[in-house]
């Protein structure tokens, strides 16, 4: 079993002052893999403390020593490579084969990016008589959550370390040891005491205490809508920055007369890729009434020719969920739709055959689905599709925005029709015959998704406060 039993405050590892153990089960095994240490109140405070003295140095930094120590994060993440895909595949189930080509290495790809932007920014402007500057913002909390572990925590940490801002990581509960992995490498690259903090623990716990206190400057979550409400609450107390990127429900509108078999896969592909549990997953196919039929057998072959298998094991299956409460949910989300009269083309309630246990979802497909049904409304988080038919481009749009939503959506056809709705769409994210962000590009919500965006210069410019200065000499 892994243990990671202490907290990383001030560059060392130090015990936990009235934390609670906990275990991390193995969504495949359903055992313990991992044992951690709830932090408290205290511990939160000792880490906010060890980032605002780090503060006061690390905001004077120059630009050219914050490349060189992201430059040496880089080199030292690429060491660990292998222990996080690891680490990552035992605890939220992600095949290793996924973990390996993507899990991992998308935390290395944003602290690739922000040495880039860093590189590229512009850090002050004369607008008119004033000069305007961005300078570094404070202690930046972090609430990160478990579906794409190190992606969401390095899109934060990156821009944050290069802005010159000091943090306070609390990463989920549910995968934790990529965080602890992460902050070796942080120490082994030497990046100073107190600029990058580790406090395991719960939302309830951790979670409120990074939202409430006052020695926070600002609050970067990443976890569902009805989570980010509790975190802005939390935060409103002392006016701090709050940036979220919650949850999605995206489309994906077939456009009529789209070449199923071309544009289908890559799309349909984020409906099962890391077992259906990205924010962007695009399960909400809409498509024309003249193509239900040919895109329901092309869909439904899909589905079936998935395997779904252990993730330690090598090969292009998938994996678990990620734990039991994800998989009641799933299963809760799939019998109301039969309840409420779709109609089950493949997959359903229950485990795989074969499985007799682990967190396993069968790939499952609903047709005649309406934009009432819970399933259409609700975000699943597993491999689960429907199809809802539409007559004509406007009903396609407005069933596509009719969702509290707003992450991203996808666009299926002729990319140039495509490029043409885009902009109807409302969404941060639209994507076209594919369903993957761009790592250099903004990335962040329309409506109850979020605020702020991530990546690139306009990740970096979020972690920054920006300034005015009249008068001074040109």
């Amino acid at each position: 079993m892994r243990s990671y039993l202490k907290h990383f405050i001030d560059g060392a590892w130090v015990d936990s002052e009235g934390g609670a153990r906990a275990e991390v089960i193995n969504p495949a095994t359903e055992q313990p893999c991992t044992e951690i240490m709830l932090g408290s109140q205290a511990d939160v405070d000792k880490a906010v403390a060890a980032a605002r003295r780090a503060f006061e140095t690390w905001s004077q930094s120059s630009v050219a020593d914050r490349q060189a120590l992201l430059g040496r994060v880089i080199e030292e993440y690429k060491k660990r490579l292998p222990d996080l895909a690891a680490a990552m595949t035992e605890e939220m189930g992600a095949p290793i084969a996924l973990s390996q080509a993507a899990q991992a290495p998308t935390g290395l790809g944003h602290f690739a990016a922000t040495l880039k932007a860093l590189g590229d920014f512009t850090f002050e402007e004369q607008v008119g008589r004033a000069k305007v500057v961005h300078e570094p913002l404070g202690v930046v909390a972090m609430i990160t959550p478990w579906n794409w572990p190190l992606n969401q925590i390095c899109a934060k940490v990156a821009p944050a370390l290069a802005a010159g801002d000091t943090m306070v990581l609390k990463p989920s509960e549910e995968a934790p040891a990529c965080a602890m992995i992460l902050a070796e490498i942080m120490d082994a690259a030497g990046v100073p005491a107190g600029v990058f903090n580790v406090v395991n623990g719960d939302g309830p716990g951790v979670g409120t205490a990074l939202s409430a206190h006052p020695g926070v400057d600002m609050v970067s979550f990443t976890g569902s809508t009805r989570a980010g409400i509790a975190v802005a609450q939390a935060a409103a107390a002392t006016v701090k920055r709050v940036h979220q990127e919650l949850g999605g429900k995206a489309a994906n509108l077939v456009l009529e007369g789209a070449d199923l078999p071309k544009v289908l896969p890559p799309t349909v592909q984020g409906v099962l890729a890391n077992s259906g549990q990205s924010c962007i997953a695009p399960t909400r196919l809409l498509v024309h009434d003249s193509q239900v039929a040919d895109a329901t057998q092309f869909i439904k072959a899909m589905m079936e020719g998935t395997p779904v298998g252990d993730p330690a094991e090598p090969g292009q299956h998938i994996g678990p969920v990620v734990n039991k409460a994800q998989f009641e949910k799933i299963q809760g989300l799939i019998q109301s739709a039969i309840d409420e009269g779709a109609t089950l083309v493949t997959g359903g309630t229950g485990r795989p055959d074969g499985r007799n246990a682990g967190y396993y979802v069968k790939p499952t497909l609903f047709t005649d689905v309406t934009p009432d049904m819970r399933i259409a409304r609700e975000e699943v988080f597993g491999p689960v599709a429907t199809i809802t038919s539409y007559q004509t481009q406007d009903e396609a749009v407005r069933i596509a925005n009719d969702t509290p939503y707003g992450l991203s959506a996808t666009i299926s056809g002729d990319p140039a029709a495509a490029a043409a709705v885009a902009p109807r769409l409302r969404a941060g994210l639209v994507t076209i015959n594919g369903w993957s962000p761009d790592i250099g590009a903004p990335f962040g919500g329309y409506k109850q998704s979020g605020n702020g965006r991530e990546n690139g210069r306009y990740g970096l410019a979020d972690f920054m406060e920006v300034k005015t200065v009249v008068g001074a000499p040109g």
